[in-house]
């Protein structure tokens, strides 16, 4: 467990959850150390929290002579957070509790390409029909966590500049939401919320870049323990940096033989059709799934295209590991369900045109969450606001019957 140097001065409830969350405080005796609060100080902060059903007391601490311990920890079942992963082509959505644990998902037809209106307004839809049929309790829901395939504003949870989903670019998604639904709504890109699910799920992982190989490919950066968004929130957009060696393949951002029109799954679709493949059955290759599926199968222009295109992404991946030095980089996204021949493809170019330095204790592994990373990220997103410690201290104010104060992770307006 981890230990702070000084006392944090008038440490508030809001402040002993995140030591509690964070995992540098698992006693009360840590929280006095940790703080500096007095008994009856620790003991007033954690009344309340437990009061609030946000902390809970185990009595199963380790003892080193007498009686054990009380454990302090994170009740999961003091609320839900509802997460939506908006795909191009097919989302998912889920319920999950203070922890960030699934209970509850399904995979949707509701996808980005249907357009901001049907989107917007079925999503709402969607999630009061998904909590009757689990039997959730909509009142115990404190939060929605929203990914979007494009760029967002993550201070106004507005859509930017996402060409390849018309209609989107500018759209206010948090506030539309928040008319209809009664909790705090947070939105990002995609890929973001994608690599902070990844982070959360590797207790090792150090500075990480998530790499998303599906329909399009984009990247999201974790350092320091924090989504790296850049200075307009564009930080990672691996898929349009040109490759070499293309023929002049003109990629909807305007650039020539970008990584996105070479190696991504649209791509591969396009190319197996091209060349008649399909399956035994007859059925022609109409998805990145398909292109997968083939691949598993040993189809060898399959096989091929998707080694091809692991070594383009390591093109660009070996880049962005000179510039970065992550600890590991992640693949993810459908067509990293390929397995070995993308994979392999990827660390014969990164391995070879990196760094040695940049490179010595790099690791490139697939995701250990898969399909969930986008989900695990759109709750951790959401969690990471309503149980922050300004946000805890408002719901705590409100509880006891106080105004509330004003807090910079409150839902934003409509």
């Amino acid at each position: 467990m981890a230990r702070r140097a000084n006392p944090i001065p008038h440490s508030s409830a809001g402040e002993v959850l995140r030591l509690v969350r964070e995992g540098d405080a698992e006693t009360r005796a840590d929280v006095a150390r940790l703080t500096g609060l007095s008994r009856s100080a620790v003991a007033a902060r954690i009344d309340e929290l437990v009061d609030a059903g946000l902390l809970a007391e185990r009595a199963d601490g380790v003892s080193t002579g007498g009686r054990p311990p009380i454990r302090l920890e994170l009740n999961p079942e003091g609320g839900l957070v509802l997460a939506a992963s908006l795909g191009s082509s097919r989302g998912q959505l889920a319920v999950c509790d203070l922890t960030g644990r699934v209970l509850a998902s399904r995979e949707t037809r509701m996808a980005a390409q249907g357009g901001p209106d049907a989107v917007l307004t079925g999503l709402p839809d969607w999630i009061d029909t998904m909590l009757a049929e689990e039997g959730f309790d909509p009142a115990r829901v404190r939060g929605v966590g929203v990914a979007v395939p494009g760029p967002v504003e993550l201070d106004t949870g507005r859509a930017a500049g996402a060409p390849t989903l018309p209609g989107w670019d500018g759209v206010a998604i948090a506030p539309t939401l928040q008319r209809r639904l009664p909790v705090p709504v947070y939105v990002d890109n995609d890929v973001n919320v994608m690599a902070l699910g990844e982070y959360r799920a590797r207790a090792d992982a150090g500075d990480l870049v998530f790499v998303k190989a599906s329909t399009g490919i984009g990247a999201g950066i974790v350092a320091d323990g924090k989504v790296y968004r850049g200075a307009l929130g564009a930080a990672g957009e691996i898929g349009h940096i040109p490759v070499a060696g293309g023929t002049g393949v003109r990629c909807w951002c305007g650039n020539v033989d970008c990584l996105e029109v070479l190696a991504s799954g649209r791509h591969l679709i396009e190319t197996l059709a091209a060349h008649g493949a399909r399956f035994p059955d007859g059925r022609e290759v109409s998805s990145v799934r398909d292109v997968v599926a083939l691949a598993a199968a040993g189809q060898p222009e399959a096989v091929r295209l998707v080694r091809e295109s692991g070594r383009m992404l390591g093109e660009v991946l070996a880049s962005v590991v000179n510039v970065l030095n992550p600890a590991v980089v992640v693949l993810g996204g459908d067509l990293a369900d390929a397995g070995d021949p993308l994979l392999a493809g990827v660390r014969e170019v990164v391995y070879k045109r990196s760094t040695a330095v940049a490179t010595r204790e790099l690791r490139i592994v697939p995701s250990v969450l898969g399909e969930a990373a986008g989900l695990t990220g759109c709750a951790f997103m959401a969690l990471d606001q309503i149980l922050s410690p300004d946000s805890v201290d408002t719901t705590l104010a409100r509880l006891a019957g106080g105004r509330a104060l004003p807090s910079v992770n409150r839902a934003l307006p409509a």
